[in-house]
């Protein structure tokens, strides 16, 4: 069934339908837009888009698929289909864009489509022809079209063994195992956010024709060896480097591969006759810390961050950690004590706060591993409950 994100839109806003907003690309997608909206709010503007997230399940109903992309600007469609016989393979992304191109015609709609599309779409194979061929249909279901093509995504929310090798990897390594690898293997790889900001760029700007964002050619034993990096690193409470755009990308996706188990994480407590000392956080290549003291009953946070990894650590007092996957997954909480520290590194794209839930001023120190720029702050205002 089709989900409305943001209700009470302006009536100017502007309609985008995302399909497959289920999977990993449209998710993405779908919290990027989001965020845009938050950002209008907090500024006290009308958020600028109205967003429709379809799953598959609307395909398969013509009346709420026409009635979904009637009116809308613009039509991300990352649903297709990737697993099952060479058959279902093979029929499964045609019959999507077929019927996509239909609720166009038949509603009069003329969005502009970006088509994810992969790499794949040029080699002779089930998958290949199928998206070589949706690309070619929806093409001709509207006079603006983008067609994305996509290498190897790996990001937050990825799935293991389900033709990603880089969840797969997080996965195997987090449980101590160690995946066979073909010395020779190669991937091209882009991060879900890069290639969706390219979709949303290309539906802002206009842009039309071929869009090939520029992967991180990597070896395959290569890729492997970085999340062993990252996951002995932090197993030993400290933050790989992360200056580089592409290893904050892989850490963030690997971190959020601990929830909801991995936290709160316990810190060593080195204790003798002078008193308790324990490291707070450490590594990252720079950062920058805060301090905050809350009342009790107070609740700070209730925002996201696209990029940034936040720490939080209780000094003294009690409180509640919640966070929630944007935009409408689940709540997950976390109390703890100051008197046990431990910390809680917050995961990208989702909403997060804290809530003192003690009778006496709650200490809570903050590390981000970028210093707060007021120009660019992935900070979006979105309350974990209600």
């Amino acid at each position: 069934m089709s989900m409305r994100v943001g209700e009470g839109m302006a009536p100017g806003a502007t309609r985008i339908v995302v399909t497959g907003a289920g999977g990993l690309l449209g998710w993405h997608c779908l919290v990027r837009l989001h965020a845009r909206n938050c950002a209008a709010r907090f500024r006290g503007e009308p958020a600028p888009y109205d967003l429709v997230p379809l799953d598959r399940a609307t395909f398969n109903d013509p009346a709420r698929l026409g009635g979904a992309v009637e009116g809308a600007a613009a039509v991300l469609h990352f649903a297709g289909v990737n697993r099952g016989t060479e058959a279902e393979v093979e029929a499964g992304n045609i019959e999507i864009a077929n019927r996509l191109a239909g609720a166009c015609a038949t509603s009069g709609a003329a969005p502009h489509i970006v088509y994810a599309n992969s790499t794949h779409a040029a080699s002779d194979t089930p998958y290949g022809r199928s998206k070589r061929r949706a690309g070619e249909i929806l093409a001709a279901a509207t006079s603006r079209f983008t067609n994305l093509v996509l290498p190897h995504i790996f990001g937050e929310g990825a799935r293991p063994f389900y033709n990603n090798v880089t969840a797969t990897f997080i996965h195997q390594v987090m449980r101590g195992e160690t995946p066979e690898v073909n010395p020779e293997g190669r991937v091209q790889l882009l991060h879900a956010g890069a290639a969706v900001e390219a979709a949303i760029g290309a539906c802002e700007g206009g842009v039309l024709g071929e869009l090939r964002p520029a992967p991180r050619p990597m070896g395959v034993g290569e890729l492997l060896a970085r999340l062993q990096d990252m996951h002995a690193a932090y197993g030993a409470n400290l933050f790989p480097n992360l200056s580089d755009p592409f290893d904050l990308a892989l850490f963030n996706s690997y971190r959020a591969a601990l929830y909801p188990d991995g936290f709160p994480r316990p810190l060593k407590l080195n204790t003798d006759a002078r008193g308790v000392l324990f490291e707070a956080a450490k590594g990252g290549g720079g950062g920058q810390t805060f301090l905050s003291w809350t009342e009790p009953g107070v609740t700070r946070g209730n925002h996201f961050h696209l990029d940034k990894v936040e720490r939080f650590l209780v000094l003294e007092g009690q409180a509640v950690i919640r966070i929630r996957r944007v935009p409408d997954g689940p709540v997950w909480e976390y109390r703890v004590d100051g008197h046990q520290p431990a910390a809680v590194d917050m995961p990208t794209l989702h909403t997060h706060s804290i809530e003192n839930v003690g009778t006496t001023p709650l200490l809570t120190l903050f590390w981000t591993q970028a210093v707060f720029d007021p120009a660019a702050p992935d900070t979006y205002a979105d309350p974990v409950l209600g």
